[in-house]
């Protein structure tokens, strides 16, 4: 019998007993936190994701729940020093322990190096793609070098002239 699995609600101990693996691609507009990034820009692009459960061998106790996911994504974005549009690209390609609750998992974060999750048995595949799509963003996206020049000066010629125009609130002291 082969197993069916579906990525909103992944049993992932199960997922990751059968070795299986997830590919997709779906929609900007299926992660709306992605899309609230992009102004709404860019709702047709593509999101790639492909997700491998594994178990592998712990010493001293039981196979270790592992998922491995990679997902990309091209987001058009403000650029922050032209304001102009800039495509970025984004890649994510981490790996997951999963542990038996979310108590567990809280303990072992500050310990271990890995990124470890509670195991669920319809965990949230696409939720997860999102939160480290998210991450993966930078936090000023701008141009390698801008298609346009950039003013980097802020001096408008009538607000000097006006400023020279008043006299000084200390000239009146005099």
């Amino acid at each position: 019998m082969k197993n069916e699995f579906a990525a909103e609600r992944l049993d992932v101990k199960a997922f990751a007993q059968a070795g299986a693996r997830l590919a997709g691609q779906d929609a900007l507009q299926r992660h709306a936190r992605l899309l609230a990034e992009t102004q709404g820009a860019g709702a047709d692009l593509p999101v790639d994701w492909a997700a491998q459960g594994e178990l592998r061998p712990a010493l001293g106790g039981p196979d270790q729940i592992w998922l491995h996911l990679q997902a990309k994504a091209a987001l058009p974005l403000t650029c922050q020093r032209c304001l102009g549009p800039v495509n970025v690209e984004l890649a994510v390609d981490r790996s997951f322990r999963f542990v038996a609750d979310e108590d567990t998992a809280a303990a072992l974060d500050d310990e271990v190096e890995e990124d470890v999750l509670a195991l669920s048995k319809s965990f949230d595949l696409p939720a997860l793609i999102e939160d480290e799509l998210l991450m993966a963003l930078p936090l000023v996206p701008r141009h390698g070098t801008c298609p346009v020049p950039v003013k980097l000066e802020a001096v408008d010629p009538a607000f000097e002239a006006e400023s020279a125009a008043k006299p000084s609130p200390f000239a009146v002291l005099a």
